[in-house]
């Protein structure tokens, strides 16, 4: 193959069957100095990096002449200088992780980010051959089916908690998993065990919250025979309990301080003193928390010691609500009577207009609450489909609401499309050069104010419901210049 160039420029090949895309991405590479040739077929790319020898490869997935992932890495082997960056419309967990696999420098679910593929791009070149982390053999290609709350969602929010999972599962770094209760903290700790390293060893898992609090360093260190009233012999804890494997500390907020003291020095020394104990016990386990509590509130009300939370939060990794992945409710609930009926319960189906009816719930409980009452409706309802009015009979939903918020969004759809054609209509020029921009810019603040008002102006609720973080948020006032002070003294 051809010697590589060197600089933040250089040999694209984009491989999709989708002309657009090829035709978008190729221009905007080419706008930043890159060379770019385009295939649709596996036939085709395989011709080009033999000709054209690029230096970053972007490929789809599903391709017509078969699954552009299957030879990735004989196609990285071959050419180890070679960054390959994978798009797919598959977007799942076993899509991001077999991408990483395979040696993927980069996975973009459909549909992606221009900017932050043509960013995606520059990364490849200023870093060509590193490529991205390899699975253990053990693991690789085996993807992940998880029992109970799977981790099933096709969403954006979803999509990079499957990506930080795939860059996770080859290493050993201490993760915390943050997110409201029933988000699925627990499954996203057994996935990364599942996938890692350490799959062979145990998983073993503590809520901080289900245990008094005098007896949380017996069960996470162990004690001894005669250590306290009950003890009648040797006990080992978690720690050990868990050896070579993954210990998952469940609402690690919830840790009373002096069992945080002791937790933090183990994780500082590798080792753990049993209680009523004086030696100490090599430990080797990898650390998941999680919490559905604001850390830095604790902190900051000496609730929760600082240097816990930075030896914990190596790693983030911030669950979404359901309500910020509504996209994802039909999906969920299909795959929960779907599972009750492999469980024994009797096989329903759910009615489009039920579907559509469950993405108006706020689903407090999150997905446990969606889980439930799929099971609940598989044994009680009479009927082999659930309509809306089934679900109306089990959920506190209105009609108004609904309907208002139906009717909303179709305006809302018919403003947009009218602005746009509009604008286009006046023809190129500065004004049809920028309309993401522009439209941007009129519609998040009066986004951001409402958001702000309706959660009396609660940054970390705002945030929350937004599905962005707390710092984006600030950002993003500080641009628009709304003031949550002034707003809140406003609205009083």
């Amino acid at each position: 193959m051809a010697p590589h160039l060197s600089g933040l420029t250089g040999k694209v090949l984009v491989v999709d069957d989708d002309p657009a895309i090829c035709i978008v991405v190729g221009e905007a590479l080419r706008r930043q100095g890159h060379k770019v040739k385009t295939a649709a077929t596996i036939r085709e790319r395989a011709t080009l990096l033999d000709t054209f020898a690029p230096e970053v490869l972007i490929t789809d997935v599903v391709l017509p002449d078969g699954n552009g992932l299957d030879d990735v890495a004989a196609i990285i082997e071959d050419d180890p200088l070679i960054s390959v960056i994978i798009l797919s419309a598959q977007n799942t967990l076993n899509t991001a992780v077999r991408a990483t696999e395979k040696g993927a420098f980069e996975y973009l679910p459909k549909p992606f980010d221009l900017n932050e593929l043509t960013r995606a791009v520059a990364d490849a070149l200023s870093t060509r051959g590193d490529g991205a982390p390899q699975l253990p053999e053990e693991v690789a290609g085996k993807g992940i089916e998880q029992d109970g709350l799977p981790l099933v969602g096709r969403s954006v929010a979803m999509q990079e908690v499957y990506r930080t999972i795939a860059r996770v599962v080859s290493n050993d770094l201490t993760i915390l998993v943050l997110g409201e209760s029933g988000t699925g903290k627990e499954l996203v700790a057994e996935a990364i065990h599942k996938l890692g390293r350490r799959n062979k060893k145990p998983f073993v898992a503590i809520n901080m919250a289900a245990i008094p609090r005098e007896l949380i360093e017996a069960e996470l260190f162990g004690y001894e025979k005669g250590a306290f009233t009950g003890a009648h012999s040797r006990t080992a804890g978690k720690f050990e309990q868990a050896e070579g494997g993954t210990l998952f500390l469940d609402e690690i907020g919830d840790m009373p301080m002096e069992a945080q003291t002791r937790l933090l020095r183990v994780l500082q020394s590798g080792e753990v003193t049993t209680v009523g104990g004086s030696s100490q016990v090599k430990v080797n386990v990898r650390i998941i928390a999680a919490t559905n509590k604001d850390l830095a509130t604790l902190i900051a009300d000496n609730k929760f010691r600082e240097d816990l939370y930075y030896r914990l939060n190596v790693v983030p990794i911030q669950l979404p609500a359901l309500r910020q992945r509504r996209d994802d409710i039909p999906l969920l609930a299909r795959h929960f009577l779907e599972w009750a009926a492999n469980e024994g319960l009797p096989r329903k189906t759910l009615a489009e207009d039920a579907a559509l009816l469950m993405c108006d719930w706020h689903w407090p409980g999150n997905v446990r609450e969606l889980q439930n009452l799929m099971q609940r409706l598989a044994v009680l309802s009479r009927e082999n489909v659930i309509t809306a009015e089934i679900l109306r009979q089990n959920l506190p939903l209105q009609d108004a609401p609904a309907e208002i918020h139906e009717n909303v969004s179709t305006r809302l759809v018919e403003v947009v499309r009218e602005w746009v054609r509009g604008r286009c209509a006046l023809g190129a020029g500065p004004a049809s050069d920028q309309l993401h921009e522009d439209m941007l810019a009129l519609v998040e603040p009066v986004l951001f104010r409402e958001i702000l008002l309706s959660t009396e102006c609660n940054q970390i609720r705002a945030a929350g419901m937004l599905g962005i973080n707390r710092n984006t948020l600030r950002s993003k006032l500080s641009e628009y210049g709304i003031d949550p002070n002034a707003l809140k003294q406003a609205d009083r």
